[in-house]
């Protein structure tokens, strides 16, 4: 083990006070191995798989820590308070993992081909995760690895695609394809959503918005560029819930870049900005590899941001305009900062968080060091939520 410098060591101090006065609760895990993916399953499980690019990487379904469901603030609990309720071995990276709605189904990508993987979750006798399939793709050797969504509203359906020219719904059971994209447009593709069971939504690494209905498999795919989008940036994004009531057209979705950026837009027009603002992020990041923005889904007008570093920032959009000057974060997360080794390796990097589907200020953050954080912070009077 490396020595810590005294400095470091007053820094984790100071963070680990702080931290019984600003959450209500905080419960960590280490990981074997780690982790790019968070997924609630049914029940609510936590999934979770390794990306190392040796050896085997464990999938495996998590029960979060029972105090999560308590009334009473919990404070800082035991490393052990998630257990693994059974897991298994994927051969190859996992970059992306979606549980298929009302199935005991998980689907996967990773490198080295565009190419998806299908998981049974054994039944409550078994504790195996286990191979039941694969989805091939057309062309796919060499292609990036695909980014995945799921839904069921008709049947267990995978949306799925490395680029906008290969966009493709595979009814998952029988891997029968369902849709392919019209597109001679082969940019790259950082993700992709159901906005509901006929529209899709796409977003290019470049900052390219596209949608596309599944009623109109022949109509070619229109992609619009962000407003006023840097140059030279890669972008994801993050679509929200409208409000209560609404249908799909009416869908925020946030669009972050490697530089801080984040944009504002609606699935009503995407070519138009409803605000704007820079992360205050250390310092922008030349790739994308672990870029993540998310709609809070139980509280209006707050989105998170990783992927820039050890934190998790957390904003309140509803007073953005669009100067796209620096926004204040209504909390920032810091616990990954403070867990790894140090040294030459550097400090662990955010790779993905995600919120909890009911409760709203709850969050899960992974890192790469492998810790896995559940934290749920305490609200000041007048802020978000």
């Amino acid at each position: 083990m490396e020595a810590v410098g005294a400095g470091e060591e007053e820094d984790e101090d100071e963070w680990l006070v702080q931290s019984l006065s600003l959450y209500k609760d905080l419960h960590t895990f280490e990981l074997q191995a780690p982790t790019r993916v968070i997924e609630w399953a049914r029940g609510s499980r936590v999934c979770v798989a390794g990306y190392g690019q040796s050896g085997g990487q464990e999938i495996l379904q998590l029960v979060p820590p029972p105090t999560l469901q308590a009334k009473e603030t919990q404070g800082l609990c035991p490393e052990r308070d998630f257990k693994v309720e059974c897991g298994g071995f994927s051969n190859r990276p996992v970059y992306s993992l979606k549980h298929v709605p009302d199935t005991s189904l998980l689907v996967t990508s990773g490198p080295p081909d565009s190419s998806l993987q299908v998981w049974q979750v054994s039944a409550e006798d078994s504790d195996v995760i286990k191979s039941v399939s694969a989805i091939p793709t057309e062309n796919g050797t060499g292609q990036p690895w695909a980014k995945i969504a799921t839904i069921s509203a008709r049947a267990p359906w995978v949306l799925h695609g490395s680029r906008l020219n290969s966009v493709q719904i595979t009814e998952v059971e029988s891997r029968k394809n369902v849709y392919t994209a019209a597109s001679r447009n082969s940019e790259e593709l950082s993700g992709l959503a159901f906005l509901d069971c006929n529209t899709l939504l796409l977003c290019c690494a470049k900052g390219q918005l596209c949608l596309a209905d599944v009623r109109q498999p022949q109509s070619p795919l229109e992609a619009a560029s962000l407003p006023s989008a840097p140059c030279g940036e890669r972008w994801c994004m993050g679509v929200g819930r409208g409000p209560p009531g609404s249908d799909s057209s009416s869908q925020p979705v946030a669009c972050l870049s490697s530089g801080g950026h984040l944009t504002l837009t609606d699935v009503r027009k995407t070519s138009e900005s409803l605000a704007a603002a820079k992360c205050r992020v250390s310092s922008p990041r030349s790739g994308a590899e672990f870029l993540c923005v998310s709609w809070a889904p139980a509280l209006e007008g707050c989105l998170a941001v990783s992927g820039f570093d050890g934190t998790v920032h957390v904003y309140d959009v509803r007073r953005w305009d669009g100067s796209g000057r620096e926004a204040e974060p209504l909390f920032v997360h810091k616990g990954h900062a403070f867990g790894g080794p140090g040294g030459s390796a550097g400090p662990p990097l955010v790779t993905v968080h995600t919120w909890h589907p009911q409760k709203p200020r709850t969050l899960l953050s992974a890192a790469s060091d492998g810790s896995l954080h559940v934290w749920d912070w305490v609200q000041p009077c007048g802020k978000c939520g």
